[in-house]
């Protein structure tokens, strides 16, 4: 069975790791790597390079951003996008394709696919961000795909809506969370000094664009820069950059100047990788800003998470989120709450187990 994987950004192949593991070990798959959108950005990370490390046979690559984050700019780059998609579907044939999540390149990718008839399989769909025009895309998405594998019973609910039936929906688990049982974080000591983190309780942050709120986002990102720098008085602050968003410079520029203002209390990573990241995850005190990453895996590692503003608004969470508006005193309030919290207990409403080997194990059912 020949697969194809879309991915155009370091969240997505992270998340894509525990499957393509398996893919990748199965002599039943022919397993073919697409990279797109910002892992061919130099000013995000080239995070293509991580990809050609892992050792894939084949890895095909697209270029297709512009570099400027305006609605124009995003709006021509899905076009171009589409254009390239439409030379490559024209020449690669699957017998299934992989996409995942809600980003615009993401969407392009699958809509160029359409008049060719791929078979598209969507991992997160169902799901619901009011506060972010991804909540379209991943719509768009799930519409294209033959395949649906969701993250809860609430979103295949959602998704079957959409559709307007179940077939192909399947409940499996958030992907991300697939090893989380015997995941070990790097030695504590070993990843301190690799990032030169100050040896103290610090802030794991990422904060995107609100997408849905094109008027307030250079407020936003103001908010944002003003309650991290009171914050970073009581913790060290860890900040991942923003993605390629409309309008992600803005915040992109604040973080740049919040560093350059409290230089020895500010670390900005471009790309962790993912046994990096969630090795932050377990160390860190807990998290702030407004990633799904928050919302689906947190909770796994015990940590209370500060979600700020509407990006994620509607989608299903664990008890372990705090939510709060998107100023300077509730973020710093929802901060200073969640420090004097004991570690998080509850469960995770995304995990599974076998995510993987159930993902796999229906693949080849569906033949």
């Amino acid at each position: 069975m020949k697969i194809g994987v879309l991915t155009s950004s370091r969240a997505d192949y992270g998340i894509y790791l525990p499957l393509l593991q398996k893919i990748k070990e199965d002599s039943f798959f022919e397993l073919e790597i697409i990279a797109f959108g910002t892992h061919l950005s130099r000013s995000h990370g080239y995070t293509l390079s991580s990809i050609e490390k892992d050792g894939y046979t084949t890895i095909h690559t697209i270029s297709s951003l512009i570099s400027n984050d305006d609605e124009q700019t995003i709006s021509s780059s899905y076009g171009i996008t589409v254009m390239k998609f439409a030379d490559f579907w024209q020449n690669h044939h699957y017998d299934l394709v992989f996409c995942l999540g809600d980003r615009f390149e993401m969407s392009a990718a699958v809509q160029a696919g359409i008049p060719f008839g791929v078979s598209f399989a969507h991992l997160h769909g169902g799901e619901t961000t009011l506060g972010a025009i991804d909540n379209v895309y991943r719509h768009q998405i799930s519409l294209a795909s033959k395949l649906h594998f969701t993250a809860t019973e609430v979103f295949s609910e959602k998704l079957k809506n959409v559709m307007g039936g179940s077939d192909g929906v399947f409940t499996v688990g958030s992907l991300s969370l697939n090893d989380i049982k015997t995941f070990r974080p790097i030695e504590k000591e070993t990843f301190y000094d690799a990032f030169s983190i100050l040896d103290e309780e610090f802030a794991l942050v990422t904060f995107h664009s609100e997408t849905m709120a094109a008027q307030e986002n250079i407020q936003f990102a103001q908010a944002m820069k003003k309650a991290l720098a009171i914050i970073s008085k009581d913790l060290f602050v860890i900040i991942t950059m923003p993605n390629a968003d409309t309008q992600g410079s803005i915040y992109r520029e604040a973080i740049l100047q919040l560093k350059n203002e409290n230089e020895n209390r500010i670390l900005l990573i471009e790309n962790f990788g993912k046994a990096n990241y969630f090795s932050a995850m377990y160390y860190c005190k807990l998290l702030i800003g407004n990633t799904s990453s928050g919302i689906l895996e947190a909770a796994s590692f015990g940590k209370y998470v500060v979600n700020v503003g509407d990006r994620q608004k509607g989608r299903a969470q664990s008890e372990n989120i705090i939510n709060c508006p998107f100023t300077e005193i509730d973020i710093i309030q929802a901060a200073k709450k969640a420090v004097k919290l004991d570690k998080y207990i509850g469960s995770n409403i995304y995990f599974k187990e076998d995510v993987a080997d159930n993902i796999t194990k229906i693949l080849k059912e569906s033949i």
